[in-house]
């Protein structure tokens, strides 16, 4: 798989399981223009884009802007939403249990 290969047209976000072992999981997400609801997740995550923008916002209203090669630590219960995707955006995330 090459993480950079997506399709023309992306209506929904598009997610692709990597790897996922006893203890972590790494996904590819692609968005175009998405937004999320609020997360607020019991696994540790760390994202990167790779491709594109995002934003992540935070419960206490903070943003923070994500270009290619920016990276994101979220603990787990760090309520936090997508709030901005640029067409294509690329994610790639790890999550593990919290420690």
């Amino acid at each position: 798989m090459n993480l950079f290969d997506v399709p023309d047209i992306l209506p929904e976000e598009e997610q692709t399981e990597l790897l996922l072992n006893g203890t972590t999981r790494i996904e590819r997400i692609v968005s175009s223009g998405q937004t999320s609801d609020w997360y607020d997740q019991t696994e540790d995550e760390w994202v990167c884009v790779l491709e594109g923008e995002g934003e992540l916002e935070y419960a206490d209203g903070s943003r923070q802007r994500l270009r290619a090669g920016d990276t994101a630590c979220l603990p787990a219960h760090l309520r936090h939403r997508v709030s901005y995707t640029s067409a294509p955006c690329i994610w790639l995330c790890v999550f593990r249990p919290a420690e």
